[in-house]
């Protein structure tokens, strides 16, 4: 690769390590088939799967202005997942990982710059995906409100039957 090849390369991935998550991965001893099955499956989550060349990758790590601890995960055959939902990725990649045996998590870093090792992002994946969290707390604050209408409603609504029945009452003691 030219010099400047490279520089595309290590601003593209700078520009991706600022923009969201990446989770590193060893690919080591992946068939063509599986390889394109994992393609296919990030492409559908929306990760975008990249084979970097270590030295690329660190400098691109150095650019983007993150720690050195990240850096590490940088040895052996590499490729990053670049995400904007993490939870989508680390599934995915653990998926991999349970299935390929010499397919193993190296560690990730989340958008907010917190790096994790390979039990997190594993723990990682074990949390409900993007949808469902939102789901729930939409669902958390939906709750209570649902609860207050039906209270309300239960209440007018014994207000009308005791009036109701009051001028019944009233009706039979007048006949």
């Amino acid at each position: 690769m030219r010099r400047e090849e490279k520089a595309k390369v290590v601003e593209e991935l700078a520009e991706k390590l600022r923009s969201g998550s990446a989770l590193v991965v060893d690919y080591q001893g992946m068939n063509v088939a599986q390889s394109t099955e994992l393609r296919r499956r990030s492409r559908e989550l929306g990760v975008e799967f990249v084979v970097a060349k270590n030295t690329l990758a660190r400098r691109a790590a150095d650019a983007a202005g993150i720690d050195g601890e990240f850096s590490g995960f940088f040895t052996g055959p590499t490729a990053i997942a670049f995400s904007e939902d993490p939870v989508a990725g680390a599934k995915l990649l653990a998926e991999f990982a349970d299935q390929i045996e010499t397919f193993t998590l190296k560690g990730g870093r989340l958008d907010d710059g917190q790096v994790l090792d390979a039990e997190q992002v594993v723990a990682l994946s074990k949390l409900p995906g993007r949808e469902q969290l939102i789901a729930q707390v939409v669902g958390g604050l939906a709750a209570p409100i649902s609860a207050l209408v039906n209270v309300l409603n239960n209440t007018v609504q014994g207000l009308v039957i005791a009036l109701n029945q009051i001028a019944e009452q009233k009706r039979a003691q007048e006949s």
